[in-house]
């Protein structure tokens, strides 16, 4: 699973229900290329639970100006459109998962079926 590419277009549509992580990023920037392996490893991690986005700022300066970016990579939590939560900068993986475990954790999923073995 590829993270969705977003632009000024299609934002609002992309991010207006459940859970979507969006990525503010350029093709120019350093630790944002660093973190792109990462971002795609979430979008499978959390397929499902979290869709997870990403927005190149110079092509869209639309959202970016929106959401006041002003360093990149930042990346953006929202839920049903909002914005919830925000991290600056290079992160490791698990400092995204801690973000997305967070909320994804109260977002409804579907029901777990406990398996239990006669023995």
């Amino acid at each position: 699973m590829k993270p969705v590419e977003l632009s000024d277009n299609n934002f609002t549509a992309e991010i207006s229900e459940g859970l979507t992580l969006v990525d503010f990023w350029a093709p120019w920037c350093g630790p944002c290329r660093i973190i792109a392996p990462v971002i795609e490893e979430l979008a499978g991690q959390y397929e499902g639970r979290v869709k997870i986005g990403k927005l190149n700022v110079d092509d869209n300066p639309m959202v970016q100006g929106q959401y006041r970016v002003m360093s990149i990579p930042t990346l953006i939590l929202f839920k049903d459109g909002q914005p919830v939560e925000g991290v600056v900068g290079a992160q490791p993986k698990r400092a995204f998962e801690a973000l997305l475990d967070k909320y994804a954790a109260t977002a409804q999923a579907p029901a777990a079926v406990e398996t239990v073995s006669a023995n």
